[in-house]
């Protein structure tokens, strides 16, 4: 068993290699129940979440889960922390920020979530999860904006 990404820091250099890399790591899985099976694993391989943080200031609107996001950092470097009640949901919280944090405001910014796509979660996703993920994927985005000024 190869041992898992840590998912606080991206181990990639780009948010596009974390995209490359995940589309590989969903290639080798056969079909959908296995790919489930893997994201609920890597929602809980998230970082703790402090039960302080699970404020109405960081809850993500437009989740159907319960979904907490909190964005530290400036411009240069922004770190994500999040955590949802839902295993799954949990799980697309991990790529989110493997994706998303540790990077730069702009390179959030310039950055597509084009591994939704490639790996065939769109086609996957119930629509309020798919909804839900567009709103943890806004709320990303809007906290670059907000460091950006």
């Amino acid at each position: 068993m190869t041992a898992q990404p840590d998912l606080r820091l991206p181990a990639e250099t780009s948010a596009q290699a974390a995209q490359d890399a995940i589309a590989e790591e969903f290639a080798f899985f056969g079909d959908w129940t296995e790919r489930y099976q893997y994201l609920i694993d890597l929602g809980r391989k998230l970082a703790p979440f402090p039960e302080a943080l699970k404020t109405e200031e960081h809850k993500v609107q437009g989740c159907q889960s319960q979904v907490w996001l909190v964005a530290s950092g400036d411009a240069r470097r922004l770190d994500f922390q999040a955590i949802s009640d839902s295993a799954i949901v949990s799980g697309l919280i991990a790529l989110l920020l493997r994706v998303y944090s540790g990077r730069s405001a702009q390179e959030i910014l310039d950055t597509e979530p084009s591994y939704i796509a490639a790996i065939g979660l769109a086609k996957h996703l119930s629509p309020t999860r798919s909804n839900g993920l567009a709103a943890m994927l806004q709320t990303i985005k809007a906290h670059a904006r907000a460091a950006l000024g």
